[in-house]
């Protein structure tokens, strides 16, 4: 442990780099917090309630879940007394397929809903005007659990596993953003009154929460709101920011239309135009014509021309330039456009991944922990992904000075192995794509790596990679889109007799089990909440996961000896991140 003179020493370094006195930081570096203090789904979690209105069901607040432990990678019987003994080396939080939609945008396509395609299914939720108070809701509720549950330990990073912003706009990449950094986002970006397809009488394939009678969703009992969408606009949306330096990585929703299909001509022109579609005729014969293999330049300069004059199954709406569709160089570029705290500028992303267009990056979360963070994306068509050779190829060099380096791994990425198959590629070219089996396969070499955090499928899931000497824990958090609307936390935690465990807590977003009709931001995210777990073609009970992928303890062999980080070290590493926190809390009257 640190003597007294280190202690103090230690303490005027942080103090004059965070600001805070040092009579104030001083006593808080020493403060110890107790899982009860800490609101998790340890304590109690939000479930389905019965049936309000024909099939309609509201939610309730359930019974907390303990951990469980799994032995699958350890293949054998754990020390009963680790818990005793055990130390953190790292708190994490874990965010993914936050989806921040601007739902009044030209640009997204809604009406495809209605055709019986899995590539459109996300097109249209019914919460889609409220993604922006859940995200803030989600984001408080790390907040919240900036100390571990666990051990009490500070929150050290947070990592955004992609699919940020949905519908590939610069103005939802804005939001998602400046609601990671604690900034407010306007959610009025038409003005003042709500101009959609939820707010027109005639769009009845769509949730109309003023009068949703005469479609699909007020036969299934979704209820009148009247005041929701002019709710959902009024106010800023204000974020208490993440508590932790926060990293990010691509999804395919940050790299195609939809995750799925290259951008067109069309689409780029309508993003940021004054003409929205409200029906299929229209979304498909002028929207999608640029898909076309026969559609030429012209035949797209004319589709462009029209859109601008309006057509069939348009309504004008108000304009907004910064709905324009960003190119992939501009999702990196974006992140260097953001707050000097929690930070880091880039948030993974250097001045080398924008001068040289490489889109990956390592990053060390503290001095024992090495992070590595991938763009499995496909940059030709699909929803699902693969590792480009390059990547493959420098991940591999980088494992070997991680293991050289005594360096515990995590690997981030978009995709998890059920969805590495995607090798899609452009006439011409000729390099490799690996799929999930190659690069387990190559996970697999290095004991260093512990744990594989991703997302992509939106739900909870934790599968155990094994080999004759050991494994790693795979972990796919759920999303904020689609119920259970959950995040995650992730603590890698010495047990000092030979192995490691990794703790996941799920995290349910900052907002009441039932919703109230005030308007206020807490109330707005429970609502969404409530639309996902009644949204009937995206299966919402079964994404909250087994008990086995929601809180759990993993445990694995240790890759090395772990003594050789010492407590001291441990306890300057803990300081660091709780004076950052108590920075934190100062700025925003915590």
């Amino acid at each position: 442990m640190l003597s007294r003179r280190q202690f103090l020493f230690r303490s005027a370094l942080l103090a004059a780099a965070t600001g805070v006195r040092i009579d104030d930081l001083a006593p808080r570096l020493t403060a110890v917090t107790t899982a009860a203090e800490t609101p998790t789904t340890l304590v109690q979690t939000i479930r389905q309630g019965s049936v309000i209105e024909r099939s309609y069901r509201g939610l309730m607040i359930g019974p907390g879940e303990p951990y469980v432990p799994r032995l699958d990678v350890l293949r054998a019987k754990p020390d009963a007394a680790r818990s005793g003994s055990r130390r953190s080396l790292l708190y994490l939080g874990h965010l993914s397929d936050l989806h921040v939609i601007d739902a009044q945008s030209p640009g997204r396509i809604e009406p495809m809903i209605v055709q019986d395609h899995p590539a459109w299914g996300s097109a249209f939720h019914p919460h889609d005007p409220l993604s922006p108070h859940t995200t803030a809701a989600m984001v408080q509720a790390f907040s919240d659990a900036r100390y571990s549950p666990l051990t009490g330990a500070p929150m050290a990073a947070a990592i955004v596993t992609g699919d940020s912003a949905d519908m590939h706009s610069h103005l939802e990449l804005r939001w998602y953003i400046d609601l990671m950094d604690g900034r407010s986002v306007d959610p009025a970006s038409s003005g003042p009154s709500f101009q959609g397809v939820q707010a027109w009488a005639g769009a009845t394939w769509a949730y109309r929460p003023g009068d949703p009678s005469g479609g699909a969703f007020g036969e299934y009992g979704f209820p009148r709101l009247p005041e929701l969408l002019a709710q959902a606009i009024a106010e800023p949306v204000e974020s208490v920011g993440l508590p932790a330096p926060w990293y990010a990585v691509y999804g395919n929703h940050d790299t195609l239309l939809l995750g799925t299909f290259d951008l067109s001509p069309q689409l780029r022109a309508l993003a940021v135009g004054g003409q929205k579609s409200s029906t299929l005729t229209s979304t498909a014969g002028s929207i999608l014509n640029g898909y076309a293999s026969s559609g030429s330049a012209f035949q797209q300069a004319v589709d462009a021309l029209g859109l601008a004059l309006g057509r069939p199954g348009f309504r004008s709406v108000t304009a907004n330039p910064d709905r324009y569709l960003f190119e992939q160089r501009d999702f990196m570029a974006e992140h260097f456009r953001t707050q000097s705290a929690p930070g880091p500028v880039g948030h993974g992303f250097t001045q080398h991944n924008l001068n040289t267009g490489e889109t990956w990056w390592r990053a060390d979360l503290s001095p024992h922990v090495r992070a590595f963070g991938l763009d499995t994306c496909n940059q030709v068509a699909g929803p699902d992904g693969a590792v480009p050779d390059v990547q493959f190829r420098w991940l591999e060099r980088e494992l070997e000075k991680a293991r050289t380096e005594k360096k515990l791994a995590l690997i981030f990425s978009h995709h998890n192995s059920l969805t590495l198959e995607n090798r899609a590629q452009r006439p011409g070219d000729a390099e490799v794509l690996h799929g999930a089996e190659e690069f387990i396969d190559l996970l697999l070499r290095y004991p260093s790596v512990v744990g594989w955090l991703n997302g992509h499928t939106h739900l909870n899931q934790i599968l155990a990679h094994t080999s004759p000497g050991g494994g790693f824990w795979e972990i796919t958090t759920a999303s904020c889109i689609d119920f259970p609307q959950q995040q995650q936390v992730v603590e890698i935690v010495d047990n000092r007799d030979g192995t490691l465990s990794l703790f996941t807590t799920v995290l349910d977003h900052a907002s009441p089990a039932v919703p109230g009709t005030s308007g206020s931001l807490r109330d707005l995210a429970s609502r969404s909440r409530e639309f996902a777990a009644n949204d009937w073609a995206e299966t919402p009970m079964m994404r909250r996961g087994s008990p086995l992928d929601r809180n759990t303890e993993l445990l694995l062999r240790a890759p090395f000896d772990l003594s050789a980080i010492t407590d001291a070290a441990l306890e300057s590493q803990h300081m660091t991140e709780r004076a950052r926190l108590v920075a934190y809390e100062r700025a925003r009257g915590l």
